[in-house]
């Protein structure tokens, strides 16, 4: 029990350290509030996953893990509703100041994580896939997309192609490098090219998804594809 609490401090830490030093940028204008909740997006799950590795097979470990995305998703909703003060998480998570919308992207960010953790763990592939895709490519989409993103997806005017291969590209990179490292700490069994298709499957899968004219939902969609598509390929 006492390795197991060790590893929450230290990913307890590393999590708050990570939200508060993005914060900090976006506080001081060092980056606009849009960037900064896509680095939020983006490094915070891989973070929390390396940090999975420093629990151990205990049936109370991801119980344990799961209490620092809670603890993340009820601050988002608290400061989303206004019950809390926090203007540097305002501005760190929304896109235009509002502090409401933090209660749609982040907070279905922070309760798919809580969601996942529970039901996968670190026990199958599955919900670390559906969640490196979800950080790495949903948020790189979006930074790239929106600044290049000139010619636009015939089904969705919302979307560009830009960001369509980014989200492939960036969900496809991530989800490869957190395997890679899994891999290298025994998690895993096999090598990586084992799961190059699979992998490249499901990231495709999701970047179809992802393409869909459906408003501020994307972190839940491209989540089910890639739960889905899991099942079927890992």
């Amino acid at each position: 029990m006492m390795h197991n609490i060790i590893a929450f401090i230290i990913t307890l830490c590393a999590a708050i350290l990570w939200l508060r030093i993005i914060n900090f940028f976006a506080h001081k204008k060092w980056i606009s509030s849009g960037l900064s909740r896509k680095i939020i997006h983006i490094g915070t799950g891989p973070i929390f996953i390396i940090c999975w590795l420093l629990f151990d097979n205990q049936i109370n470990a991801r119980f344990l893990a799961v209490l620092i995305p809670l603890a993340i998703t009820l601050q988002f909703f608290m400061v989303g509703a206004g019950i809390i003060k926090d203007e540097s998480a305002v501005k760190a998570m929304s896109r235009t100041g509002d502090r409401k919308e933090i209660l749609r992207g982040p907070l279905y960010y922070g309760i798919i994580f809580v969601c996942l953790t529970i039901i996968f763990w670190h026990d199958t592939p599955i919900g670390i896939t559906a969640l490196m895709l979800m950080c790495g490519g949903d948020g790189i989409a979006d930074i790239l997309g929106r600044r290049y993103g000139k010619i636009k997806i015939p089904w969705n005017q919302q979307k560009s192609w830009v960001g369509s291969i980014c989200m492939f590209i960036g969900g496809w990179i991530l989800t490869v490098l957190i395997f890679w490292i899994y891999l290298l700490a025994n998690n895993f069994s096999g090598v990586i090219l084992n799961y190059l298709f699979p992998i490249s499957i499901i990231a495709l899968g999701c970047t179809i998804v992802e393409s869909l004219p459906l408003k501020d939902i994307d972190n839940i969609t491209i989540t089910i594809a890639a739960v889905i598509l899991g099942y079927l390929f890992l």
